[in-house]
């Protein structure tokens, strides 16, 4: 049976509830936590392709840094799906209002680990493709490099107006339990959240 986009499995939120109790109540877990997660956009640009099927499209290209901290590590470990999401926004620069967003995109990926075939899983909830891969750093890595991804059609876009667009990633939590949700707000190892990485929109 298949799980519906961007919800948890119930499994993996019992999981999730053991570890943060286990957090919570000061265990040998707690003791262990020494690494802080961080992500960061390293690189980042758009490109407008034409393929004479379509209207032509600005295709985004990026490099991503993502590092998770010990507590998402553990909770991953423990049967936790965690969510990535990459976040952009095309804002239309006015010089005399402020500026306006033009469009946004929200790009979701599940983060599993399969303890029977001991391989990281990741998933485009967008798309629904996925892939697995031996070790944590081929997953993370494969997460961290974005290409050809379809941003907005040029014809959307005003010819005399000039655009820029800004890209950052999250570790998202929202689509956890609420009460869970309160424990992440005081666990900072949780916070993981890029920078916005902004650049010139050509077109």
């Amino acid at each position: 049976m298949s799980t519906p986009a961007g919800k948890l499995k119930t499994g993996s939120q019992y999981a999730l509830i053991v570890l943060l109790l286990a957090f919570v109540l000061g265990t040998g877990l707690a003791q262990d936590i020494e690494r802080e997660g961080y992500f960061e956009v390293r690189s980042a640009s758009t490109e407008l392709v034409s393929n004479g099927l379509m209207d032509d499209v600005h295709l985004l290209d990026a490099r991503l840094q993502l590092v998770l901290s010990s507590e998402a590590l553990a909770a991953l470990e423990n049967g936790v799906t965690l969510i990535i999401e990459l976040q952009l926004q095309v804002i239309r620069t006015r010089r005399f209002f402020v500026d306006d967003v033009e469009a946004e995109l929200e790009v979701r990926y599940e983060l599993e680990y399969s303890p029977v075939t001991q391989r990281y899983i990741v998933r485009n909830v967008n798309s629904g493709d996925q892939d697995s891969f031996a070790t944590l750093y081929s997953a993370l890595n494969s997460l961290g490099r974005v290409q050809g991804l379809p941003v907005i059609d040029d014809a959307l876009l005003d010819a005399d107006s000039e655009y820029r667009v800004r890209l950052r990633a999250m570790l998202n939590t929202e689509r956890y339990p609420a009460a869970l949700r309160v424990l992440f707000f005081w666990r900072g190892q949780w916070q993981l959240q890029s920078e916005w990485f902004e650049w010139s929109l050509e077109h």
